[in-house]
Parts: C-alpha cells; sequence; structure tokens
C-alpha cells in the first residue's frame, strides 16, 4: 500500500527519493570520473537517459547497440550537451549469440577497466518468433542474451575489482510485469514453443528471469567472496519503443491511469541510483522500485527455481553454440 501511495504522490521512500525524481537528481554530486560502465540497449529510451546521466557524472560510458549508426547518433547528441563526455559505442544484438560473444572480445580488446554492468536492453510484447539462434525471441533477448553477456564480462570486472578496489555492480532491468508470467514461472518444457505462447505472459517470465538471474549470480559471487553485487530494478512506466508492439493498447490504458507513468529522466532514475549511489555500496540481491528497495514475487525470491535457470540457461546456450 505504501509502494501504491509513494507512486501516485511520488513522495519519498526510506532513500530519500521517490518516483518523481530524475536519474540527474538521485545521482547529484557524484563523481564518476574513474568508472567505465557498458549500457545495453544504451542508444534510446531510458538507456539513452541513463548513457546521458552517467556520462554526465564523468563516467565512461560503452553503449552496446544493434543499431550502431543510431548508437553513434545518440552519441553525439551527449557530447553536444556534455563535451568532456566519454562515450564508445560497440555493436551488440542480444539476439545473437555470435554477437554476444564478438561484443565480449572487441570489449576486452579495448583493455579498459569494467566496473558497471547495466543489462538494460529488452523487448515486449512481441509476436511469437524464435532468434536466429532458435530461441523464443523475447527470452533470447532479455534474459539469455544479457546471461551469456554478464558470464563473458565477469572475469574482467574481477579484475577490475582486484586491481582498482572499486567496488563492481551489475544492474538487471527487471520490470513489475514478472509477476505476471506463466504458471510456474518459467516454461522450462517449452520455452521454445508457440503453442501456448503468450506475449505477454513470455515477457514476464523474462523479467521474472532477470530477477532470478541476478540473486543466483549474487549468491555465487557471494560464496567466492567477490565484492562484486548485482542488483534488479523496475524503471516504472515510460512510454518508450519498448511498446512498438502493443502502441494503441498502450496508449489506452496509459489515458486512464496517467498518473502511474514516468517520463525518461524519471524512469531512468533507479538504474542510475542502482548503480552509481554510495548508499547502495555492498547492497546485493535486492530489487529496486523508485530507487527504494521492495519484495518482489514470491517466484523471484525462490532459490531452488533460480538455480534451475541457471543450469537450463547454460545447457540452453551450450545446445545452440556452435563449435
Amino acid at each position: 500500500m505504501v509502494g501504491i501511495f509513494s507512486l501516485v504522490t511520488g513522495w519519498p521512500g526510506p532513500s530519500g527519493f521517490g518516483s518523481s525524481f530524475t536519474a540527474e537528481q538521485v545521482t547529484q554530486g557524484i563523481d564518476g570520473t574513474n568508472l567505465t560502465a557498458i549500457i545495453t540497449g544504451g542508444a534510446s529510451g531510458i538507456g539513452l537517459e541513463t548513457s546521458r546521466v552517467l556520462a554526465l557524472r564523468g563516467v565512461h560510458v560503452i553503449i552496446g547497440a544493434r543499431n550502431v549508426k543510431a548508437a553513434n547518433e545518440a552519441k553525439k547528441t551527449i557530447l553536444t550537451e556534455i563535451e568532456t563526455a566519454r562515450v564508445d559505442v560497440l555493436e551488440l544484438d542480444l539476439c545473437s549469440i555470435r554477437s554476444i560473444r564478438a561484443f565480449a572480445d572487441n570489449f576486452i580488446a579495448l583493455n579498459l577497466p569494467l566496473n558497471i554492468l547495466i543489462n538494460n536492453a529488452g523487448i515486449m510484447f512481441c509476436p511469437f518468433q524464435l532468434s536466429q539462434d532458435g530461441i523464443e525471441v523475447q527470452f533470447a533477448t532479455n534474459h539469455i542474451g544479457h546471461f551469456l553477456l554478464t558470464e563473458l564480462l565477469l572475469d574482467k570486472m574481477k579484475n577490475t575489482v582486484k586491481t582498482t578496489g572499486i567496488q563492481g555492480r551489475i544492474v538487471n532491468l527487471s520490470s513489475i510485469a514478472h509477476t505476471h508470467c506463466y504458471k510456474n514461472g518459467i516454461r522450462f518444457d517449452h520455452i521454445n514453443a508457440k503453442e501456448g505462447y503468450n506475449d505477454k505472459r513470455a515477457y514476464g517470465q523474462s523479467k521474472l528471469a532477470n530477477i532470478l538471474h541476478a540473486n543466483e549470480l549474487s549468491r555465487r559471487l557471494q560464496e567466492g567472496g567477490v565484492n562484486i553485487t548485482v542488483n534488479s530494478v523496475h524503471p516504472g512506466l515510460i512510454m518508450t519503443p519498448l511498446f512498438r508492439h502493443s502502441a494503441v493498447l498502450m496508449n489506452f490504458l496509459k489515458f486512464f491511469s496517467f498518473f502511474l507513468w514516468k517520463n525518461v529522466p524519471q524512469g531512468a532514475a533507479t538504474t542510475c541510483y542502482v548503480a552509481l549511489h554510495p548508499r547502495l555500496k555492498g547492497v546485493t540481491a535486492k530489487y529496486f522500485v523508485d530507487c527504494n528497495e521492495m519484495t518482489p514475487s514470491s517466484y523471484a525470491r525462490d532459490e531452488a527455481l533460480a538455480r534451475k535457470l541457471w543450469d537450463f540457461s547454460h545447457e540452453l546456450i551450450n545446445s545452440v553454440s556452435k563449435p
């Protein structure tokens, strides 16, 4: 009830921030000049605002984007506003295992540190289709792509932690839609099946997977004494290009729930807060809404389900990867 009140009124929660705060406001005064961050999907929507605000705070931003031309335009936009910004672009198609591996190789070849990984990119409410690797496209893009990317970059982040002494941070963009998934949470036995497919529940399944991934990775890192935190965030309801497959429906819903929707600067706030704020040092395996910790669904808190998804994701990647 308190969460709904805060969402509608914008009233600050325990963190001192609420739904009405922008990404610039929640990172005010933070110096990120010694940090490097990768932001997937950082060329549009809340990803672009996240890139802009992190660059504003001095972070060296690497935008991973499928559309390199659009990403370079986004880079120009940021540099026009922030002349001292450090922004680079690398091609990344999260629907393609080959592209993900190439991105990781290309980033590592730059010999840069990696302090922050923001798994931001995503697609929503798509008609049924399979990725080029034969995986249902929402699960492939929103979960499997980020799962593999994180794994490929983890050693780089661990090495950065060792050499700099600065805690690493991984942020998975989930959604409140994780509560609207399939029965039992994940359709392990029918992950790529057209029969029974529902675009809304498939999206919810992928967002549930984002939280489960964050929690299981956090558990493993903590068990190994690694100084890297992993958290999940719900950015809020924002009208971005993600809604292109259901724009008419979303505009209709927005008309009747206008008080629940955020603008893009507000939508990027929770991501930027969790990625940069010193108050979050050592905080891991948590789910944040409006810059405040919230309790996710029972499926999202199921440790056995998280471990099962971890193993399943590895098996799925191995089954489609070419030698």
